[in-house]
């Protein structure tokens, strides 16, 4: 993701700057990024501190590792807020990350399907667990060969249908983010989607631009866009032209003279969450602009 997020810029312009500032301008005396009560969240660091990698921001993030160091194994920490411990520490630490203890949690969250839950001791797994465990075994530099049939075993049980995926089995209603967090985790074990899930995620393109969570949305929202547009290009899916420009037009609706996006057409606020979406689907539609 941030490989492709880095050819935003292309499409920004002069923009990129806005952006940068805006994203310096979340941080927090403690070292973190605020969320959106301006408290230094985790969650929010991630996408903030991944934006501005997209972007090669050279400005020194003081404080930044001592905010980082003062979660230490990050025991008290749910999973989604342990795993952006565990992608900022492996890039900030270096050495000093604590692999092992962060290892033991990871695998403490492994369900009995062979995939992974956010909590500890279930038998079913879910698209988006699995998908942040296996990012995060990858940032601490995990051979993934091991645990390959038995992911792609679970994703496949929570496919809803043929065409596309949902989060959990309990709620069988397929989504353009879990079919994205289902892809982009089976790409990783050399897997690739049928002609027929391609074609579902693109019948999720909204007639204005950019893409809806599922097909029962009202409007279409952006990180949905920006995931879509990820899992498509696991099949190197050249965009129609009259697509791509709906997807232009969308983001720019979103886009905030301030430096980042809102998240949909009904959303006020904007933050670094959805301003790394931004940059996602204007990297891949930079991509798609060269094809």
């Amino acid at each position: 993701m941030i490989q492709v997020a880095r050819l935003a810029p292309k499409l920004l312009g002069d923009s990129t700057q806005l952006i940068e500032e805006y994203l310096l301008g979340q941080r927090h005396a403690a070292g973190g990024f605020v969320n959106r009560e301006g408290m230094p969240d985790l969650y929010y660091s991630v996408f903030a501190f991944d934006a501005l990698q997209c972007l090669q921001s050279k400005q020194p993030l003081d404080g930044f590792a001592d905010y980082l160091k003062s979660f230490e194994c990050g025991d008290s920490l749910d999973f989604v807020h342990f795993c952006c411990l565990v992608r900022c520490a492996s890039m900030v630490l270096g050495k000093e990350t604590p692999k092992a203890p962060f290892l033991e949690r990871l695998w403490s969250h492994r369900s009995a399907d062979g995939g992974f839950h956010p909590q500890q001791g279930i038998d079913e797994s879910t698209a988006y667990a699995t998908f942040l465990a296996v990012g995060a075994l990858q940032d601490l530099g995990c051979d993934l060969l091991s645990i390959r049939s038995e992911v792609v075993a679970s994703l496949d049980g929570l496919r809803a249908g043929k065409l596309a995926w949902s989060n959990e089995r309990a709620v069988a209603m397929p989504s353009t983010n879990a079919t994205a967090a289902a892809l982009t985790t089976l790409r990783q074990f050399d897997c690739f989607p049928d002609t027929e899930t391609t074609q579902w995620i693109l019948q999720m393109a909204h007639p204005m631009g950019g893409f809806l969570a599922a097909p029962q949305a009202p409007i279409p929202d952006l990180l949905s866009t920006a995931t879509a547009l990820h899992a498509l290009s696991g099949d190197n899916q050249l965009l129609e032209l009259s697509l791509r420009e709906r997807c232009l037009d969308f983001l720019d609706s979103l886009w905030s003279n301030v430096g980042g996006f809102h998240g949909h057409w009904q959303e006020d606020h904007i933050d670094p969450e959805y301003t790394f979406y931004g940059l996602l689907a204007l990297g891949h539609l930079s991509v798609s602009e060269s094809l």
